[in-house]
């Protein structure tokens, strides 16, 4: 199922030795894990389908440096599902509960993908004293799934039944409610957070034009939702930008984290 999935997003339909072994800490719903002895938390959030497995590449290049975090939504991994919403409000709250529980204090910097890349911006929203930075790759747009559904009918009926048929049950829940609770968010002004925001270049089999007219589209307004300094494209990579280009993931928090330390 998450070959599917992965490939889906792919399309673009939705902008997911140790040096330091992980250390896990029970929080609230879950366990956590922490990598690494920096001061500066950096917090992972993986997209659609997607697990800690996610950052595998990733996670050990930052933890020499950082105090790496990251963790099962519920209902991924040996995460249990919970009942209730599952739209960002809900699991930017739950992320901040699993933080605090776990003794892992603010301010930290934020890195979604895809899907947890609108997870991380809604963080930031409710939350903008508590987070340093935000770091987006391929991020989901807040009105992503409207877009779709009003200009790419095609694609929409191809995701709807990719939806109905093998998505799991902690899936089509997140992709249900992904716009649940964003018209309540004041998103007149850009958030003042430094953010960086990083974009695959390498369109996908069934992108065409048009679709890529849209995207690039929606990727472009992140700039009135975000105090970033631009688009940053990454050239030749896929969806799965903190696999196929981890160094250019790791700049992005470097950036944002001498910002910080110099503060």
């Amino acid at each position: 199922m998450k070959l599917v999935i992965r490939f889906v997003f792919c399309l673009g339909v939705l902008a997911a030795g140790c040096a330091h072994p992980p250390t896990p800490l029970e929080s609230a719903r879950e366990a956590v894990g922490v990598e690494g002895p920096g001061k500066i938390p950096v917090v992972l959030q993986s997209g659609l389908g997607d697990g800690t497995e996610a950052w595998d590449v990733l996670a050990p290049m930052l933890r020499d440096r950082y105090r790496v975090v990251r963790f099962d939504r519920p209902g991924y991994g040996g995460a249990k599902a919970t009942p209730g919403p599952r739209d960002p409000c809900t699991i930017a709250d739950e992320t901040r509960e699993r933080l605090l529980a776990a003794g892992i204090r603010p301010p930290w910097l934020l890195v979604g993908h895809s899907l947890g890349g609108l997870y991380q911006y809604v963080f930031a929203r409710r939350y903008p004293a508590e987070v340093a930075g935000l770091v987006l790759l391929d991020p989901t747009h807040p009105r992503h799934w409207e877009t779709i559904q009003q200009e790419q009918p095609s694609q929409a009926a191809v995701l709807k039944g990719l939806r109905r048929l093998v998505f799991s049950e902690t899936a089509r829940r997140e992709f249900d409610d992904q716009a649940g609770c964003l018209d309540g968010l004041d998103q007149r002004k850009p958030l003042s957070t430094p953010a960086r925001i990083l974009v695959s270049d390498r369109p996908a089999p069934m992108e065409d034009a048009s679709f890529r007219a849209m995207l690039d589209r929606l990727r472009r307004d992140w700039l009135g939702l975000l105090a970033a300094p631009g688009l940053t494209v990454i050239w030749d990579s896929g969806h799965y930008i903190q696999k196929e280009a981890p160094g250019d993931v790791v700049q992005a928090i470097d950036a944002l984290a001498a910002g910080e330390s110099a503060r």
